[in-house]
């Protein structure tokens, strides 16, 4: 019995250990931080006369450059292709293992070859330096050690050599991964200041994604000429419905003779007038006043303006529609069709408010007066 209870409390003790929190080790953590960010600012004294070399030798390719490593450096590299293509140099990241096995082919003499590799003795890597230099490519090496034999075989050296790894055991590369990347984006970076790379570069690059639609032009937002849903100031209101269900925007364009904007349409108006129409006819049957079709009226009588000079109609102004003229274009930008909010701008003592427009389509509007 008593052998039985020690073994339950032994069961019971394990347990209990297998429940406990392990103790988070910030100060490890914060000591990570520090030691790589050391790593980074210390590859600021190495920068010389070999960090200029290698940025012309990018600016002077009229090829692709070819980043390649194994490993961890290896994944650094794609990260350096990536941003150098999305910054206007052709880049792309080569596998050591898959060049010798014939993709060594891609590499031409107006390349420029960015080997990444902390010892610099890489076997996969040192296999394909003789081919590069029979090549003729440009060789930038990125190593710690600058007597290695990667380093030997460059053109041009830069210099990653870190005190020490942050990795407790100083084994896993930590810190060297870390001020390799630091150096590559410095290299992109530099190359694309001297290149003129502007945001509109930029935005040709990278058309998807928060930073693309901050970019996003504004021809690429608008609706125009056969998509834009456009009315005559005579068209009657059912043909202004057609119109408007099969541009399928909510809304409808109302411009003059010579297509200049008078105003614009919504479904939500439509709507307001079936009500308004309803209780008129309502009235009407009561004999408190004559019914009015509002399907006969025109388009101009029924459409909301802007507030643009001279297309002050009687009427509605939406604050969520922003319309755009030009001399040959009439665009329409559309937000929160459903949830429109009209505001009479004919009754006594009401003025229009004009709704301020995002700034590209603000300068967009400046450019084109």
């Amino acid at each position: 019995a008593a052998h039985s209870r020690r073994r339950r409390a032994d069961r019971c003790w394990c347990y209990r250990m297998s429940q406990q929190t392990p103790v988070i080790d910030l100060e490890l953590a914060r000591s990570v931080l520090e030691t790589e960010a050391a790593a980074i600012l210390g590859l600021r004294d190495t920068l010389g006369a070999s960090f200029e070399q290698a940025v012309r030798l990018l600016l002077d390719c009229r090829g692709r450059v070819i980043v390649t490593g194994m490993g961890k450096s290896g994944i650094v590299c794609r990260k350096i292709a990536a941003t150098l293509a999305s910054t206007g140099t052709p880049a792309f990241f080569l596998h050591p293992a898959e060049a010798v096995h014939g993709d060594l082919g891609v590499i031409q003499a107006d390349d420029v070859v960015i080997a990444m590799s902390y010892s610099g003795e890489t076997e996969e890597l040192t296999r394909v330096l003789e081919t590069i230099k029979r090549l003729g490519a440009g060789l930038i090496a990125i190593t710690g050690d600058d007597r290695s034999t990667l380093a030997q075989a460059a053109d041009v050296v830069l210099d990653c050599h870190v005190s020490e790894e942050a990795c407790p055991m100083n084994l896993v590369p930590t810190a060297s991964t870390t001020a390799a990347l630091a150096m590559g984006d410095a290299l992109a970076m530099t190359v694309l200041v001297d290149k003129g790379f502007k945001p509109e570069d930029f935005a040709t690059l990278h058309p998807a994604g928060k930073h693309g639609k901050r970019l996003m032009r504004v021809e690429s937002l608008m609706h125009a000429g056969a998509q834009c849903p456009t009315v005559s100031a005579a068209t009657s209101m059912r043909d202004v419905i057609y119109e408007m269900s099969s541009k399928g925007l909510g809304m409808t364009a109302v411009v003059d003779a010579d297509g200049a904007l008078l105003g614009i349409i919504t479904d939500g108006d439509l709507r307001r007038q079936m009500e308004e129409a309803k209780k008129r006819a309502e009235d009407d049957r009561r004999g408190r006043g004559p019914a009015d079709s509002w399907t006969d009226r025109s388009a101009y009588e029924r459409c909301i303006t802007r507030g643009l000079p001279g297309a002050m109609m009687p009427g509605f102004y939406n604050h969520n529609y922003q319309i755009l003229q030009t001399p040959d274009l009439v665009a329409i930008h559309v937000e929160m069709i459903h949830d429109a909010r009209l505001v009479p701008i004919d009754r006594p003592g009401t003025t229009a408010k004009q709704a301020p427009l995002p700034p590209t389509i603000r300068q967009w509007m400046g450019s084109s007066r």
